[in-house]
């Protein structure tokens, strides 16, 4: 009796016999006594309901076990261009990467393994997508890209534009391959140019705010041909400004700021059309003078407004003259419009005055007026 093993392996267990460290056999459930006078028998127990063999000697047991390896174990065997998804009793648990190769056992947990052939953009099926999301394997294993409305994703592979996006979520396996994925925006977007100070045609120094809209027409264009579209936009801007400035002098600035947005709406716009960006707008903001300059200007202003007013009031001045000369040709040459006239005088006269007492009847009135209180 001191020369037998009695070996007991339960309902959720498997053994492994191994004699001289040499895989012999697999023991299922039951009590098993085994002849070992000199120790050289090894049976390990394994808790099958982790199906995943966690043994090191999964090559050996593939080996030895040969035809009879479908009997204990599940066998995922991974190519080089696939990715195993392991189901653990009818629900995805594992993604296995390529060249994988491992052992489950078979028994309490149904274990499945499914082949998937990676496609040429690596894109993961949207049911498995939710799952490893549900699961939080989905970052581990792929790359994901989401994509809003108003936008277009790109989907690089090692380095090379693989495809474009429409709006709505994707993963990509991140397996053997480099892949990455942006998202590019399209609607319409805002630029600002602030604080640039800049000298005009006649050597005025100033500092002008820009205002600027566009939009990405090409995505494939904008990441591609250029490192960074809105950083190139920028600079384009800038630089239109700088132009149609230097091009002005201050007067015309002032005067006719329409013109100078029309000058760098179309430089920039021919500047960055290659590049898959559309300039909608150009608008200067601001136009901010040195305080001497402004000071200057205001006097400019004060004066040209005091001039134009005493112009005004000289020429008033002479119509009014004109029209009293008028008006005496015609009292000179009719008799008539003169006794108006004085008609007229007595009107106001008399709106003025208390009492008014007249002698000598409506000649009197008319000719003299004897007391006034």
């Amino acid at each position: 009796m001191f020369w037998t093993k009695r070996v007991v392996i339960g309902d959720g267990e498997r053994g492994l016999v191994y004699q001289n460290r040499q895989f012999e056999r697999v023991l299922a459930a039951g009590v098993y006594r085994m002849f070992d006078p000199l120790k050289r028998i090894e049976v390990v127990v394994h808790n099958i309901a982790n199906p995943e063999y966690a043994g090191r000697d999964a090559d050996a047991l593939i080996a030895r076990l040969g035809d009879r390896l479908d009997e204990t174990f599940v066998l995922a065997d991974i190519g080089a261009d696939e990715v195993g998804l392991v189901s653990k009793n009818g629900k995805l648990e594992d993604v296995l990467a390529p060249g994988s190769r491992k052992l489950y056992w078979r028994g309490l947990v149904k274990v499945e393994v499914q082949r998937v052939a990676l496609a040429e953009d690596l894109e993961v099926d949207a049911t498995v997508t939710r799952r490893l999301r549900q699961l939080g394997m989905l970052s581990k294993v792929a790359v994901t890209a989401e994509v809003p409305a108003e936008s277009a994703g790109l989907v690089f592979v090692d380095g090379k534009l693989a495809r474009t996006l429409a709006p709505g979520a994707y993963a990509f396996w991140n397996f053997q391959k480099n892949v990455s994925a942006e998202v590019i925006e399209l609607r319409v977007q805002s630029v600002e140019v602030s604080g640039q100070e800049l000298l005009t045609k006649d050597k005025v120094s100033l500092r002008v705010n820009l205002a600027a809209s566009m939009r990405v027409t090409n995505p494939v264009a904008a990441r591609t041909k250029v490192a960074k579209f809105g950083d190139h936009l920028y600079r384009e801007l800038q630089y239109g400004l700088r132009k149609a400035v230097s091009a002005k002098t201050l007067d015309e600035l002032l005067g006719d700021k329409a013109s100078l947005d029309a000058d760098i709406f179309g430089y920039v716009r021919g500047q960055v059309g290659a590049f898959g960006v559309e300039v909608l707008g150009v608008g200067v903001k601001d136009v901010i003078l040195p305080g001497e300059m402004k000071d200057i200007l205001n006097s400019v202003v004060q004066a040209e407004k005091a001039a134009q007013a005493n112009v005004i009031r000289r020429r008033e001045e002479a119509n009014a003259t004109r029209s009293l000369l008028n008006t005496a040709k015609l009292i000179e040459e009719s008799p008539v419009l003169m006794r108006l006239k004085e008609l007229e005088a007595l009107e106001k006269v008399t709106e003025k005055i208390d009492k008014l007492t007249v002698f000598g009847g409506l000649d009197g009135v008319l000719k003299q007026l004897v007391t006034l209180k």
